[in-house]
């Protein structure tokens, strides 16, 4: 269950007219406080990263589920039925059974992957990931992005 203070951050950035990732990067920043702070752990960044994204999901975000070829067939059904249940009002009460279970699996991990080494290494193999193609439109973007945000 997401925090109030990440749900409000996240609505006011959708005021202000950022795209559904940033909205869901406040999701991504508590998974990785809730690590660090050693609530629970992680097995990757990764896997915090999909967490953060789950949330921003069920919370509501409008950020849209991988397209086909991207991920897995099973991440992608999962984060369609994570998007549904966050666009959906009649939603159900989540098994506390479940959550505990999930909780005891997180905190049997350890917190290394929340850690600054391990989360500039999963962005500079994300970086080696993209195309030549792609990594120059990445810079103004970025630039785009600041000057929305000083503004």
């Amino acid at each position: 269950m997401p925090e109030q203070a990440t749900i409000k951050l996240a609505r006011a950035a959708r005021r202000r007219g950022k795209s559904p990732s940033a909205q869901a990067g406040e999701f991504v920043r508590e998974e990785i406080r809730h690590v660090r702070r050693g609530e629970h752990g992680a097995r990757s960044t990764k896997q915090i990263i999909a967490i953060g994204l789950s949330m921003a999901r069920r919370a509501g975000v409008d950020l849209p589920p991988p397209r086909k070829g991207q991920t897995t067939e099973r991440t992608r059904r999962r984060a369609i039925r994570d998007y549904q249940a966050g666009h959906n009002a009649a939603a159900r009460k989540p098994s506390r059974t479940r959550a505990r279970a999930t909780l005891r699996a997180l905190r049997r991990e350890g917190g290394q992957a929340a850690s600054k080494e391990a989360l500039s290494r999963h962005a500079r193999s994300i970086v080696r990931q993209k195309s030549a193609f792609e990594k120059p439109l990445a810079a103004p973007k970025a630039v785009h992005a600041r000057k929305k945000s000083s503004a």
